[in-house]
């Protein structure tokens, strides 16, 4: 078990969109520990993909060293600047889900980065958005760099995508599911 499971459990979240073997997922800023990453290629099997994203090259590095050790072959690492539309190497349409953790925050070009994910979700698919909503002692950002919960709702739909879900990710953040409709 990963230790950001007790902040974050990845699980709770894939029952939600009810994540299967064979679905094409996407984990966008998906950090050195693949946090998501892992626990959905369990789930995904060698029938389905699980591209890790990221814009730190050492960070894929990373992420393709541990897939590779645990035989993890449905992962494929993929260097990306997600708040550029249009520039992420995945097929137009192909995802069943697209995955922003602890992300969305950090961006300039948060709009970019929706309108990419939108992009690269066949209809039907989920975008699921996770970020902070309280700072847990020095992790997290600050209170000015927090999203609120509507602001996202309101990019997201805005990109042709419909709310629907708020799961609970605990103390710490919010959990948003959009579809492409």
């Amino acid at each position: 078990m990963h230790s950001g499971t007790s902040l974050i459990d990845p699980y709770k979240i894939f029952a939600r969109i009810s994540l299967s073997e064979g679905q094409r997922v996407a984990d966008f800023g998906c950090g050195r520990t693949g946090h998501f990453v892992f626990p959905a290629v369990k789930i995904v099997g060698d029938k389905g993909v699980v591209y890790a994203v990221d814009v730190i090259k050492n960070v894929l590095e990373s992420i393709k060293s541990m897939a590779r050790s645990e035989g993890f072959e449905a992962v494929q690492t993929v260097w990306s600047d997600i708040e550029l539309p249009g520039k992420t190497p995945i097929p137009t349409g192909s995802l069943d889900v697209c995955f922003c953790i602890n992300v969305l925050f950090q961006l300039k070009n948060k709009v970019g980065a929706i309108k990419e994910a939108a992009r690269l979700l066949k209809k039907g698919g989920y975008l699921v958005l996770v970020d902070w909503s309280k700072k847990l002692g020095a992790l997290g950002p600050s209170a000015e760099s927090m999203l609120n919960p509507d602001q996202v709702k309101h990019l997201a739909e805005a990109e042709g995508l419909k709310f629907v879900d708020e799961v609970d990710a605990g103390e710490y953040h919010f959990c948003l599911i959009f579809e492409k409709i």
